[in-house]
């Protein structure tokens, strides 16, 4: 397959499962709702989408979506297809296109979902990927061996650049490794973006004069790709070390528009992910869905975290996390650090070590570490003493014992 390209599919359908198949190739590539003189063998076998695998796992009895054909039963099937890179050349927006296109909205289908893909090395050299990614954050915070222990200003909203500063001189005295924006913070009139980030920057760096480690700062530059290409250029004037953009609200050309001149790593925040993926018959699963944003350049890719306060299981967790740091092409690693965030405290640590089997991450507290009982400075260490007993494989009830951060977090957080 080195000049084609390959998407799995699971798909739900009242007809034959070939059949169906067969109309999500022609719809994807050469093919219309009839036969065209103009489609002829020729350019078929240029340039027409192939069904590569059909197999059918399950059948049902009630479709998982309205308005398809109705039959008494309904075939689970996994489908492969692909295509050829001549179609399209290596450009993202388009292989978005491509691949999902007018599926969900086929007739044929009452239920479709994008399980993985596979691209040929054209992507990768045309998209390369992630500037720094594991490596690079690591050397840029100083931290190796360990996860980051990070947090998010909370609340979200509603403080302003000074108090948003004086937040981050105490997590900085803390040893907090990174910190960044909510989502929801950007430029509003209450606290200007120009403002915050001289005020943060002001604070890091004069905690690194002290210290000599200089806390990584997440700063959300969400906006039009001039505005982000500005604010990114801000941030490091100042001596910033990461910039945030929200995936789903920039689109894959706003974030190639950014990264492609970015020098910073780009912290890559999925939220608006459940409308793409909550229907388990319908949209994206995570492993395919990352690897566009990884070629496209985010270093850091949120995955949510282990016992979250959304409906995510923790296995999905899991295998989205190792989906980030599983190489994308043998010849293109492309490696992004997952960022395990949502509801997290230091009773997930231990736990999200066992089962992701790295310590290559970030693990962002919120309230986690802002609400801790004794305050930030304490939710700091209380996650790092979390972490340290972690990996060196000792029960956090007993580093609890030389930690009163971490016993009275325990206190706080646990059941």
């Amino acid at each position: 397959m080195s000049d084609r390209i390959e998407a799995d599919y699971l798909i739900e359908t009242a007809i034959n499962p070939s059949d169906a198949a067969a109309v999500m190739a022609g719809e994807q590539s050469s093919g219309t709702f009839l036969k065209l003189a103009t489609e002829t063998p020729e350019l078929l076998e240029r340039a027409a989408a192939r069904v590569e695998h059909v197999e059918t796992i399950d059948t049902v009895e009630q479709p998982s979506l309205p308005g398809g054909i109705t039959g008494p039963s309904y075939a689970v099937a996994k489908v492969t297809l692909s295509w050829p890179l001549e179609n399209l050349g290596p450009s993202l927006p388009n292989l978005m296109a491509t691949l999902s296109g007018n599926l969900f909205e086929l007739r044929q289908f009452s239920g479709l979902r994008i399980l993985d893909l596979r691209v040929p090395a054209a992507f990768t050299r045309h998209n390369p990927g992630p500037r720094f990614g594991v490596e690079g954050t690591r050397r840029l915070s100083g931290v190796y061996d360990r996860p980051l222990i990070g947090t998010i200003i909370k609340p979200s909203v509603g403080l302003d650049p000074a108090q948003t500063a004086a937040m981050v001189a105490d997590l900085a005295q803390a040893g907090v490794d990174f910190i960044k924006d909510d989502e929801l913070q950007s430029d509003g009139p209450a606290c200007p973006f120009a403002d915050r980030a001289r005020a943060v920057m002001d604070a890091i760096n004069r905690s690194a004069d002290r210290t000599g480690r200089k806390v990584m700062f997440a700063f959300n530059i969400t906006g039009e790709v001039d505005e982000m290409r500005r604010r990114h250029d801000l941030v490091q004037d100042l001596g910033g070390t990461c910039v945030m953009v929200s995936l789903n609200s920039v689109g894959l050309s706003g974030m190639l528009g950014l990264s492609r001149h970015a020098q910073l790593p780009i912290h890559a925040h999925r939220n608006g992910w459940g409308y793409l993926s909550r229907a388990p018959m319908l949209g994206w699963s995570y492993v395919a869905w990352q690897k566009f944003w990884r070629m496209a350049g985010a270093d850091h890719m949120h995955v949510n975290g282990l016992r979250n306060k959304f409906c995510e299981e923790d296995a999905s967790v899991i295998h989205s996390a190792r989906a980030c740091l599983a190489p994308l092409r043998p010849d293109a690693p492309c490696l992004a650090m997952p960022v395990f965030s949502s509801a997290q405290t230091p009773l997930q640590a231990a736990e999200t070590y066992t089962q992701l089997g790295s310590a290559d991450l970030i693990h962002a507290a919120g309230g986690g570490i802002v609400g801790h009982p004794d305050g930030a400075a304490a939710g700091v260490r209380a996650m790092r003493a979390a972490w340290d007993a972690a990996i060196d494989g000792v029960s956090i009830g007993d580093a609890a014992k030389d930690s009163p951060a971490l016993a009275n977090a325990i206190k706080a957080f646990g059941p």
